[in-house]
This record gives C-alpha cells, sequence and structure tokens, in this order.
C-alpha cells in the first residue's frame, strides 16, 4: 500500500453507475487514499458527493484534453473526468491517532492508530495487541515505548516483538505450572494462530484468555480474572458438566 494520496481539483464530469447511473459536474477535489478509496468533495459538508470504497482497481491518465481517473469495484464504478483541472499532485499520508512516545530511530512522533503504532516521521509499523496499555516508559535495550498486557499474569515488554516476545514472556513463566483441567497434565504454552496451553497427554488445547490467574478452579485448572469476569482456563470447564 503507498503512503500518499493523489490530490486532485478541478471543474470535473463526475459519474457514478452499480444498478444506476448518476452523473455530476462542477469544482470539485478527488481524492484517492492509499487503500483505494475515492472520495469526491464538492463546497459543502462533510459528506463526499460521490464516493468509492476500496476499489479493486484505480486508473488514471492524463493528455491534453485533461485528467481521466476511473474506479472499480465488482458492479461499481466511479468515473471522474476534468474540464480544467487546478491541482493534481501527491500529499504524504500516515494512519493519526494519539501520540504515544518518541521514535529511537529518527526522534519522529509515534501514534497508535487501527492496532498499531506508527512512525508518523520513518513510517515504522509496530503491531499492537488489541488489549495493550502502551506505557509511558521505554525500553532500555532499543528505545522503543513498553506496553503492558495480560495474559495470566501482568506483563511490561517492550512494543517491538523482536525485541521482546508476548510468547516467550509467558511461555518462561507457566509452561508446565498450570494442571489440565480435563486429565490434569501438564500444559504447555505455544502459538497455533493464537497462545494456548496445550496438554500433551490427552492433546486439548486451551487459549490463554487476557487476564490474570486469581487461583485453581474446582476442575484443578487455572481460574482467569477477564475483563469479562473470572472464568477458568477451559471455556467448557469440566467442573460445570452436567
Amino acid at each position: 500500500m503507498q503512503d500518499a494520496t493523489r490530490v486532485l481539483a478541478g471543474d470535473c464530469t463526475v459519474s457514478y453507475e452499480d444498478d444506476e447511473r448518476t452523473e455530476k459536474r462542477g469544482e470539485v477535489v478527488v481524492l484517492v487514499k492509499p487503500d483505494n478509496t475515492v472520495l469526491v468533495h464538492d463546497e459543502s459538508g462533510y459528506q463526499p458527493a460521490s464516493w468509492l470504497t476500496r476499489a479493486d482497481v484505480v486508473r488514471y491518465a492524463s493528455d491534453a484534453d485533461g485528467v481521466r481517473l476511473v474506479a472499480g469495484s465488482g458492479t461499481e464504478r466511479l468515473d471522474v473526468r476534468s474540464h480544467e483541472t487546478t491541482l493534481d499532485t501527491f500529499a504524504p499520508v500516515t494512519p493519526a491517532g494519539p501520540e504515544v512516545g518518541d521514535c529511537p530511530d529518527c526522534d519522529g512522533p509515534l501514534v497508535r492508530a487501527r492496532g498499531e503504532v506508527v512512525c508518523v516521521g520513518c513510517r515504522a509499523r509496530y503491531p499492537l495487541p488489541r488489549d495493550a496499555t502502551v506505557r509511558d516508559e521505554t525500553c532500555d535495550d532499543c528505545g522503543l515505548p513498553t506496553i503492558r498486557v495480560e495474559r495470566g499474569a501482568i506483563f511490561d515488554l517492550c512494543l517491538d516483538r523482536h525485541c521482546e516476545s508476548i510468547d516467550a514472556a509467558v511461555r518462561e513463566r507457566f509452561d508446565g505450572a498450570w494442571d489440565c483441567p480435563t486429565c490434569g497434565g501438564a500444559l504447555h504454552v505455544e502459538r497455533r494462530n493464537a497462545l494456548r496451553a496445550r496438554c500433551e497427554d490427552c492433546e486439548n488445547a486451551y487459549a490463554v484468555p487476557t487476564g490474570v490467574v486469581v487461583g485453581e478452579c474446582d476442575c484443578g485448572g487455572p481460574r482467569f480474572e477477564t475483563p469479562g469476569g473470572t472464568r477458568c482456563l477451559a471455556t467448557a470447564c469440566p467442573a460445570r458438566a452436567p
């Protein structure tokens, strides 16, 4: 995905076609965002005069007759044809969100947006767990902010998973420490799509929830305090079976 928005402004005819066709003309500003969303704005209001969200394809051509921009997605088609162009350029863009620190590589601001932390300066990106809290403290090794997550216990780790791994921290703390709710065997922490505790004896695996261990369940497995309340590691806890 490119990290720039194309900006086109001028006297344009804009046609949109799906089940029906509509056509409009006026002095407009056309934005083609990095995800191929096309927005056509006229003089008033926040809602576009026409748009196409996340087009499958966007084609652009420019010649002596003007600029032609065509976007398509399934049966939808948005066609912009300029009669007179006053602006045709690219503008750099990044995700926008709350500022959470400074980039140790370029000193640019780090912002939290849409499940990641992004540097506005050098565009470095760091995936972020949905439940993570970004802390004011920085990592001693790389200088990035640290995050706080709950995976059986509270872990304060580097934002960069290559610097400090959540999986490795949970494995070091809890591998073999919990008993299987089904057979009582030792549970080993591993990553299989999600972070799981798997029993080598009965092969049952349980997703490690967001929360901290607050005791032992009647079935013998760990009991977690989670945002949704107290629960056993096993969603279908054997101790609750009729």
